[in-house]
């Protein structure tokens, strides 16, 4: 992950019911935010409501594809993981998921759905 010139490596937990990505606080805290700076709140849900959140924006590089800009909120959680949800992963990547194998793969968005 990417924002102005400092950068981070983190996992992130897929997650298909997440509304939203959602970047934990030392996370942000790594890559240069600073959480007063950071005017538009939003709200969580589940065992994320009782934190505060802040909308971010930064650059992403998902395994050996091209960066993304990806929309996170911004929780002051510091014991949640970095979560991949609707709102933006999934609108620009493809996933597949094959149960059977326990496996999923990974594909940037087809250029047909621009």
């Amino acid at each position: 992950m990417i924002y102005q010139q400092s950068s981070a490596i983190a996992s992130g937990l897929l997650d298909t019911r997440a509304s939203v990505n959602v970047l934990p606080y030392p996370v942000g805290v790594e890559l240069g935010y600073v959480w007063e700076q950071q005017t538009t709140a939003l709200s969580l849900t589940g065992n994320l409501a009782q934190y505060e959140a802040r909308v971010v924006v930064l650059q992403a590089v998902v395994g050996q594809f091209e960066p993304v800009q990806l929309v996170f909120a911004w929780t002051q959680a510091t014991n949640v993981p970095l979560i991949l949800g609707q709102v933006n992963f999934f609108m620009e990547f493809d996933v597949c998921f094959y149960r059977s194998h326990l496996q999923f793969e990974i594909s940037p968005k087809s250029l047909a759905s621009e």
